[in-house]
């Protein structure tokens, strides 16, 4: 029995660790969804099943263990990285936007693999997925938001499960929900104040970072137990439509990228570079999805 549960485990925890941590930065970079990552590392219908129980408190080891690793490695990818991913896409926009470019479309392969046999249901749902993905691409594109106006508990609070609903819906950008609300800047400001306290080991920053901070994070847990029992419903009544939606999400998020939001778009030299990226990406992905891929992804954690 135990070898069983650590065979398991090695089934998922590579894809788990590179799922958290992709989830992670991407939920920092506007235009790019948390859920999209994990979706296309192959670990998205585990974690649904695994928030959907735990929110229901049905705890399970498996589904708790998921949900830990998931969790400490997008944390620690937010806090290590925040400043760099930022000054990246402030200053480097092309390079980042590439990468992710192929990191979402590396998904495509598995989600086409969930789906099979495909029935007209599929494709509707994925016409749809992907005519929402393109609306939203063009919501976001408004140069306008600077990210920044005042907070107070209730906005960090609906800016939490704007977070949560990126980390669950493939497709829905955490940073422009952010950006829309105008958090992104006192939320990411506050991350840098907890690493500021624990490096000089200052108190006093990280509990001014908590008053932001606390608020956001209530916010996440009551837009991750909403919307994560509500994909659960979707995927087990209506699969192949919701699987289908979730292909057009993937394939409609790369409108929002690309051509990487002017005026920061690619000089006709980057072209052959940012295909490079984009291709680095797609296989990243397509190979952390195949890692320990095994017949429970169809149905959730085993």
């Amino acid at each position: 029995m135990a070898g069983n549960q650590r065979k398991s485990v090695a089934s998922w925890a590579p894809r788990a660790v590179a799922g958290g941590v992709l989830m992670g930065l991407a939920n920092l970079v506007p235009g790019i969804s948390g859920g999209t990552m994990l979706l296309a590392v192959g670990i998205y219908p585990s974690f649904i099943e695994a928030v959907a129980d735990t929110t229901r408190l049905r705890l399970r080891l498996q589904p708790l263990l998921l949900l830990a690793v998931v969790a400490a490695s997008g944390g620690l990818a937010i806090l290590l990285l925040a400043g760099v991913l930022r000054d990246l896409v402030v200053h480097h926009r092309w390079i980042t936007y590439s990468a992710f470019i192929g990191l979402t479309l590396g998904g495509l392969p598995l989600v086409w693999r969930l789906a099979q046999p495909t029935v007209r249901a599929f494709w509707g749902g994925a016409a749809g997925g992907f005519a929402v993905m393109a609306g939203l691409a063009l919501l976001q594109s408004d140069p306008t938001a600077t990210g920044s106006t005042s907070s107070g508990p209730f906005l960090l609070a609906v800016a939490g499960a704007a977070g949560a609903a990126a980390m669950i819906l493939p497709g829905v950008s955490g940073a422009y929900l952010l950006l829309a609300l105008g958090q992104y800047e006192p939320i990411l400001g506050a991350i840098e104040q907890v690493l500021e306290g624990l490096s000089g080991l200052n108190s006093q920053p990280i509990a001014e970072a908590t008053v932001v901070l606390l608020p956001v994070l209530v916010g996440i847990v009551v837009g991750a137990t909403v919307i994560s029992n509500a994909v659960r419903f979707a995927l087990r009544r209506f699969r192949q439509a919701t699987l289908g939606v979730l292909m057009g999400l993937l394939l409609g998020a790369v409108v929002g990228l690309w051509p990487f939001e002017n005026p920061a778009s690619p000089a006709p030299l980057q072209a052959a570079s940012a295909l490079g990226l984009a291709g680095a990406g797609f296989v990243l992905t397509w190979t952390i999805s195949r890692l320990g891929t095994t017949r429970t992804d169809s149905s959730g954690q085993r």
